[in-house]
């Protein structure tokens, strides 16, 4: 496997894949290889998109550290710090997934109300992580009466609302129009960027990559290896006008030289 070019130390290191793979067995007693042999080190505070074909693994990647799935073997842990456990991980699915029946702000309280942890501070940080994200008027909303952009600024809100170390993102944006995805992405950084938390954000746009990400791991098609973890040499904060750039489009370039080069040789 390759190096990362940034390969975090065990006191910088967040989440540590080493040798994962995943293998199904289907209904007709076959198996089916989805991920192998993958290893990955991300570090504290980093940001790394997952790009990649689909059905490469991209998700189940991501459901394997969030402990939704059980890998066949190797194995994930969150590097050398003893606070870190999986209830420490925050995840924004494809669709927001909102209950209908409940407002914005009821929405962010779900888990608070579901575990009778909802005080104050609770109440108060649900308020704050609105006004993050723009949507303090619409708390007394209802899902039905949001954008689909409003509607994963409300998913992406109650994934923070326990503070989690880490955030997993599976194509959170994917859903949306292009318009109001750029706009999503721009809304993230600026969210990233205040308190800098762990971020894999899973994606099939390279350009969305390339414009959040430090690194972008890309991977081959099934079954999922890594086949290349590139940097982003980037400077941050950044904006739209980075695509521009002839950097901005050097380095999406290699990345789908590597996509290709990979659906050849399978």
């Amino acid at each position: 496997m390759p190096t990362p070019l940034h390969a975090p130390t065990d006191q910088e290191c967040a989440i540590r894949l080493d040798s994962l793979s995943m293998r199904y067995t289907t209904k007709s007693g076959g198996t089916v290889q989805a991920l192998d042999d993958v290893s990955l080190t991300v570090g504290e505070g980093e940001f790394v998109a997952i790009v990649g074909p689909s059905g490469c693994g991209k998700s189940t990647l991501l459901r394997i550290i969030m402990g939704l799935t059980r890998q066949t073997s190797g194995n994930v842990d969150f590097g050398v710090s003893a606070e870190t456990h999986r209830n420490q991980l925050g995840m924004v699915f494809q669709q927001p997934l909102l209950l209908p029946w409940r407002t914005v702000l009821k929405n962010l309280l779900l888990s608070p109300d579901l575990h009778g942890q909802k005080d104050a501070a609770t109440l108060d940080r649900a308020r704050t992580l609105l006004g993050m994200l723009g949507l303090e008027e619409f708390s007394e909303r209802y899902p039905n009466e949001l954008s689909g952009g409003m509607q994963q600024r409300v998913g992406i809100g109650r994934a923070l609302m326990h503070d989690p170390r880490i955030l997993l993102m599976d194509e959170p944006f994917g859903a949306l129009d292009a318009m109001t995805r750029d706009q999503m992405g721009l809304d993230l950084l600026d969210i990233w960027g205040q308190d800098r938390k762990t971020v894999l954000f899973v994606t099939h746009s390279i350009p969305e990559a390339v414009l959040l990400a430090d690194r972008v791991v890309v991977m081959t098609p099934r079954p999922g290896r890594l086949a290349d973890v590139v940097s982003v040499p980037l400077p941050r904060p950044r904006r739209l006008e980075n695509i521009n750039t002839t950097e901005f489009g050097e380095v999406v370039m290699r990345i789908r030289k590597l996509l290709d080069s990979e659906h050849s040789a399978h």
